[in-house]
This record gives structure tokens, C-alpha cells and sequence, in this order.
């Protein structure tokens, strides 16, 4: 059965929520057993490491450069018509969430999905900071906290098109994307078997979880090639996704509609849940005395207003915006990085754990 009929027998939203299920079950699995976690990789970089997390870090998301970059290449993507290009951004929403949600995941000890993945593996500090990330997401999108989140947003916006395209703005074009992409990858590579040597299968795993996020935005376009109804194309993004989630928990007859979000998060909890079984990691694990609550919850709340200020997260701005060369994602991407530095030469003068 092709995807046209696939979509006329199960219509375009329960197609949609397979395709995030597919996604995020493959990315919930990848990145449990590689311990992917973009938290590790900044304070690797902060110790003046390039060790095993940052290698790992780094080559998935090589991977996820060139496999959306190939797509673009092949006509299989029009980047142009995904919200990272196509609407007005904001620069001061990105620097500033970026910031923000760098801070927060220092402090929680993990980014969005990071905390997802290790909700699944019994870790009930992040299934708590998880949950108050995404109440904090649905109060900054249409809550008590959207008018300051909206103040920021108009503090610098700019026009959506060619002004949000790096590619564009640079002259370099899908091929110039390209040779970007492969540089980054053959970097990855570097760095990887500098550190882990003939660890194969790990390379593996984080290359997988690199293309699925070019899974995710070549599924959602083919999608919405066959599709007669207006189909936004997308990637992996966590934040919206947890808010999402959360309201259709509370109230189904208030909860959007069916998409790929709908399947995403519960399939990476999923994929996670396995990866954790098989590998014999999971465990239950609660707040112990050196464990600081408030440091938990600030760093969610911090993360979840961030996310939604920025546009994203670690994979949903800097990953799966970024691979498509996007402005405001690489910004917000390096801004992430920036504020969780930041934070972390604070957390060391403090004397907290880290």
C-alpha cells in the first residue's frame, strides 16, 4: 500500500501520527542507548574535553546536516515552506530563549528530550521536571506567561523568506548547504573515533539519531505532497509536543487535533523504554539529599518559557531548524550553548553539583 492510499483509507491525520510514532520511536531508542544529551556535550566543552558525549553529540548531528541537506538536494524538501523560513522570526526571541533555555537545562540536568528519555528509564526527577516543562510551554503559548513572551518576540523580528535563510543570505545555495553539511559530518567523524575508536555500533546509533530527524521532515512533506488539505511539514520538536500531549491528557475535547506531534512523544518514551530494558538501565531514581528541587524546577521553567521564546529546543530549534540552515535556529543554537556555558562556570563558583 503506497502513501496515497494510506492516507485515503486512514486520512491525513492518523498518517501524520504514525509518521511521529515511526520518528520518535526510533529516536527515543538511538538516543537512550548512545546517552545522546546536548547537556553533556556543552559541559564537556566547558572542562576543555572533547570526550565522549560531545563526540557523540556531534556526529548526530552531522548526520541530521546531511541527511536533510540531501533531501533538499534531491527536491525531496522545500525548506522554504517550513515555519523555521517561511513566517516572520524573531532574532531577539531566539537569543533570548536560547539563553534562557541553555540556563534551564544545566540546572535540570537535561534538555526537553533528554528528560523524556530519561523519564523513561525510571528517572522520576526528570518525569517531574518534564511535566512542569510542559505547563510552562502551554502558559508561555496561551497562558499567564504569552504577554512577556510576546513583548520579547517584538523586541527584533524579521521578515520570513529569504531573510531567515542563511543559504540565501550567504549565496551558497543547496549545494553550498551541502558541502557545510558533509564538513560537519566528516568533523563528527573525527571527533567521534578520536574518542570511542572502532566503537561501531555506537556510531551507529548516533548517526541514526541524527536522520531521524530527516526522517521526520521527509515523511511530513511527503505527506504533504499527497495530500489534498494543507499539511505543515516539520521535524522533531519536543516543546510544542509536551504542551500538546499535556492538554490532550487533561481535556480530549479541548486537545488539537491528531498530528505527528500526537505520536512523537509517546513513541520516544516508548523507544527510550526499550533501549532501557534491553541494556538492563532502567531503574527507579528519585531526588536524594545532594539533589537541590528548586535547581529542578527553575531550570524547567527556565527551559519551557525558552523553548517557546526561541521556537524550539536542543533538537527542535538547534537540530532540526539548524539542519535546514535557518537564521533564528542557529542563533538560538548557539545561544543555547552560550547560556548553559554560562550557567555552568556559575554552577562551579557556587560550588553546586553539576
Amino acid at each position: 500500500m503506497n502513501l496515497a492510499n494510506l492516507i485515503e483509507t486512514w486520512g491525513d491525520s492518523n498518517v501524520l501520527t504514525m509518521a511521529g510514532a515511526l520518528v520518535g520511536f526510533v529516536f527515543g531508542l538511538a538516543a537512550q542507548r548512545t546517552r545522546f544529551c546536548a547537556r553533556a556535550a556543552v559541559v564537556e566543552c566547558c572542562e576543555a574535553r572533547t570526550g565522549d558525549r560531545f563526540s557523540v553529540w556531534w556526529l548526530a548531528f552531522g548526520a541530521c546536516l546531511v541527511g536533510v541537506q540531501a533531501l533538499v538536494l534531491m527536491g525531496w524538501l522545500k525548506p522554504s515552506a517550513s515555519r523555521y523560513i517561511s513566517p516572520v522570526g524573531s532574532i531577539s526571541g531566539a537569543v533570548l530563549g536560547g539563553l534562557l533555555f541553555g540556563a534551564g537545562m544545566i540546572l535540570t540536568r537535561g534538555c526537553a528530550s533528554r528528560l523524556l528519555i530519561l523519564s523513561a528509564n525510571g528517572n522520576l526527577r526528570a518525569l517531574l521536571s518534564g511535566l512542569v516543562f510542559a505547563v510552562t510551554v502551554q502558559a508561555s503559548i496561551a497562558g499567564w506567561l504569552a504577554p512577556a513572551r510576546q513583548a520579547l518576540v517584538n523586541g527584533w523580528a524579521v521578515d520570513g523568506g529569504p531573510s531567515r535563510d542563511l543559504l540565501q543570505l550567504s549565496g551558497l545555495g543547496p549545494h553550498g548547504g551541502m558541502a557545510l553539511a558533509v564538513l560537519a559530518m566528516a568533523a563528527g567523524l573525527y571527533f567521534f573515533f578520536k574518542t570511542h575508536q572502532r566503537r561501531w555500533g555506537l556510531a551507529v546509533g548516533s548517526i541514526t539519531v541524527g536522520l531521524s530527524i530527516a526522517l521526520g521532515w521527509g515523511l511530513t512533506q511527503a505527506i504533504a505532497s499527497q495530500s489534498f488539505e494543507a499539511v505543515q511539514i516539520q521535524g522533531l520538536s519536543f516543546s510544542s509536543a509536551s504542551a500538546e500531549l499535556l492538554m490532550r491528557a487533561l481535556s480530549s475535547s479541548t486537545s488539537p487535533s491528531w498530528g505527528f506531534d500526537a505520536g512523537l512523544i509517546p513513541a520516544t518514551f516508548a523507544g527510550s523504554l526499550l533501549g532501557a530494558l534491553v541494556g538492563g538501565d532502567f531503574k527507579f531514581e528519585g531526588f536524594k539529599t545532594e539533589n537541590k528541587l528548586g535547581h529542578y524546577l527553575t531550570g524547567s521553567v527556565l527551559m519551557g518559557f525558552g523553548a517557546v521564546l526561541a521556537g524550539g529546543c536542543t533538537v527542535g530549534a538547534g537540530m532540526t531548524g539548524g539542519s535546514l540552515f535557518s537564521l533564528t535556529a542557529w542563533l538560538t543554537l548557539v545561544a543555547i550553548w552560550l547560556g548553559a556555558g554560562l550557567s555552568w562556570r556559575i554552577h562551579r563558583s557556587m560550588g553546586w553539583p553539576i
